[in-house]
């Protein structure tokens, strides 16, 4: 019987971790398919923790320190749930909103017979315009290889260089193989640098067809105000936790962005420093 152990982050927005768990919950799955759902609860205030136990009791939920942010939930569900082995591991945003065949869509992805095993990822749509909000991502280009557009699903499986992290299902082999999520990272880029870690050890990365369920794009400017903001706040916006800290960025560059990384470390920040200098005409 194949066991997939559902991996999700939440703080403080009850109401959406309640709603994102009981469309999990109605996803209709082959009978031999079981999951088990690992929520790391970072210090919510609003009585998260009780209402998911409450309404579902099956829900193993772990306490965070309040200061876990994307990816230190996620690394923290991760590792609890590889430290028993699951067949797959599904990633899932806690304001994810998953339709009922979702789930059943990304095992007939990941499980179709091949010799090399594949993430499979879903596409989510904003709510209100039904445009395209997270999914699989392809690099922009040769010389802009930290760049990465949101690829639109077709009829088939679309291969990627990587993923946004709202709800990507994980073979066993492949998170044995490459590992846990880099705790270098605090909210973005670690999805991002799985995918890409993933397809350097010869994984594939498959954007599955159609959509999953519905998310609202929540992505944060790199810049604050242009050249009306103050550098100490215009840097202070972008090496936030939800945006390139220093160390975070560093680390992407130099794994992902080739010979040149330190150029591309350094631009996002002078940018932020002399928004006028780099303003397009």
């Amino acid at each position: 019987m194949p066991r997939i152990a559902v991996l999700m982050a939440c703080h403080n927005r009850r109401a959406t971790t309640l709603s994102c768990l009981r469309a999990l919950y109605e996803n209709k799955l082959p009978r031999e398919v079981a999951f088990e759902v690992f929520l790391v609860d970072d210090k919510s205030l609003d009585g998260t923790s009780d209402a998911v136990r409450s309404s579902f009791p099956n829900v193993r939920v772990i306490s965070g320190n309040g200061s876990l942010y994307w990816n230190g939930g996620m690394r923290l569900a991760f590792a609890a749930a590889m430290s028993e082995g699951y067949d797959y591991y599904l990633w899932l945003n806690d304001d994810t909103f998953l339709y009922p065949d979702a789930v059943s869509r990304l095992l007939a992805i990941a499980l179709e017979p091949s010799q090399i095993p594949s993430i499979a990822v879903g596409t989510t749509v904003n709510p209100r315009d039904g445009q395209p909000s997270y999914g699989g991502r392809v690099r922009e280009g040769r010389f802009r290889p930290l760049e990465f557009r949101l690829v639109i699903p077709g009829t088939a499986p679309i291969r990627c260089d990587s993923m946004n992290g709202n709800c990507v299902l994980i073979p066993e082999r492949i998170a044995v193989a490459v590992g846990n999520l880099d705790e270098k990272f605090v909210h973005a880029m670690g999805d991002l640098d799985y995918g890409l870690r993933a397809g350097a050890q010869g994984f594939f990365v498959q954007l599955i067809p159609g959509i999953v369920g519905t998310c609202q794009n929540h992505e944060v400017p790199a810049t604050r105000s242009g050249s009306k903001a103050n550098i100490r706040d215009r840097l202070r916006h972008l090496t936030g936790p939800k945006n390139l800290p220093l160390e975070s960025w560093r680390v992407f560059t130099r794994r992902h962005g080739g010979p040149f990384w330190f150029a591309y470390w350094l631009w996002p920040y002078l940018k932020s420093i002399l928004p006028t200098a780099f303003r397009r005409t």
